[in-house]
């Protein structure tokens, strides 16, 4: 399987309890991108997407657009790995 690019976020704010899983889902749905996106218990929510790089960069920033106001912070990881992931879920 081709390399794809990925990206690890840590979304912090008002995060929680607001729909932001469920609006994040539906915004993959827009987008060739496959992952995931999961409440941790420290009130932060965890994002994994992978896709084609601008595919994968129009997807964040259309999910910071449609969540600008509930987000304080995005941390950012990743780089180039093998697809992991098919279709994209809430854990």
């Amino acid at each position: 399987m081709p390399d794809v690019l990925h990206a690890s976020v840590h979304y912090t704010g008002h995060v929680q309890g607001v729909g932001f899983r469920y609006a994040v889902l539906q915004t993959a749905k827009e987008f060739e991108v496959a992952g995931q996106v999961c409440n941790l218990a420290d009130g932060r929510v965890h994002l994994e997407a992978e896709g084609p790089a601008a595919e994968l960069e129009d997807f964040l920033a259309a999910v910071q657009e449609k969540m600008h106001g509930y987000i304080r912070k995005a941390e950012r990881a990743g780089g180039r790995r093998p697809a992991r992931f098919s279709g994209f879920t809430i854990k």
